[in-house]
């Protein structure tokens, strides 16, 4: 055997009963358990001191930062062992998302410190209407893209795939009948219902202008890979289900 086909064996997942498994050797155990715990900690402080402190938003949003990258790991790992590693907390989403959620956690801070009043529920109508509206897209956000995820099952990747694997299969049923693209429809919807939560004007915006250029961009890259996977069903498919995010078709 070569050590071309040697590496190749190397990178397959091992199947145990049916089920596809990561090498666990190649997977940092330490850094899955530790991130694990850490977000454990973020989400237990957060609710353990709900009580304490006045502007209970900020709480809420850093507990659905917790459970939404938790579930990352969660879900992948257990309906899609075969592409379970650490990266699949996606935590290290690239610059922009990281530099996003700096910029809202500092505004929150910012406006909380120089404009107390602005961030108070009680403070108009609107603001409970925006702040109860992002506690909505937030939830159903968070369980759209789960759903999806969950759906899909082993034709789910984190990575845009630009060739055919043999457990990639055109997924149409569920909640793809609603939306062509779940995960991405749940995750705008999940970020901006953050923003509204923290009642962060200035962040909503970015995240909106930032997340839809992405998702829009990456969904003609990925689609572009679609249709030379499956042809005229994804055609026909992309022509009767929507992506359900704005002006993005």
């Amino acid at each position: 055997m070569s050590n071309q086909e040697e590496t190749k064996n190397e990178d397959l997942p091992i199947i145990i009963e049916g089920k596809a498994y990561p090498d666990i050797t190649k997977n940092p155990l330490d850094e899955i358990s530790s991130t694990a715990y850490i977000l454990g900690i973020l989400l237990g402080f957060s609710v353990g001191i709900l009580p304490l402190v006045g502007f209970k938003n900020f709480n809420l949003y850093l507990v659905a930062l917790s459970v939404f990258h938790f579930t990352e790991f969660y879900i992948t790992a257990k309906y899609n062992p075969g592409k379970c590693h650490s990266e699949s907390f996606i935590i290290n989403n690239g610059f922009s998302y990281i530099a996003a959620h700096s910029v809202a956690i500092l505004e929150c801070i910012i406006e909380l410190i120089v404009f107390p009043n602005w961030k108070s529920f009680s403070y108009s109508m609107v603001h409970r209407i925006i702040v109860v509206v992002g506690a909505i897209c937030v939830i159903m956000g968070q369980a759209t893209r789960t759903i999806a995820m969950y759906t899909a099952g082993q034709s789910f990747s984190h990575v845009i795939k630009t060739e055919k694997n043999a457990d990639h299969k055109l997924v149409t049923g569920g909640i793809y009948g609603f939306s062509r693209h779940p995960s991405y429809f749940g995750f705008f919807w999940w970020a901006l219902g953050t923003q509204m939560l923290v009642l962060n004007p200035i962040s909503f915006i970015l995240f909106a202008i930032v997340l839809w250029r992405f998702f829009s961009a990456r969904i003609k890259f990925e689609e572009q890979y679609l249709i030379k996977f499956f042809g005229i069903k994804y055609v026909n498919f992309k022509k009767h289900v929507p992506v359900r995010i704005p002006f993005m078709d």
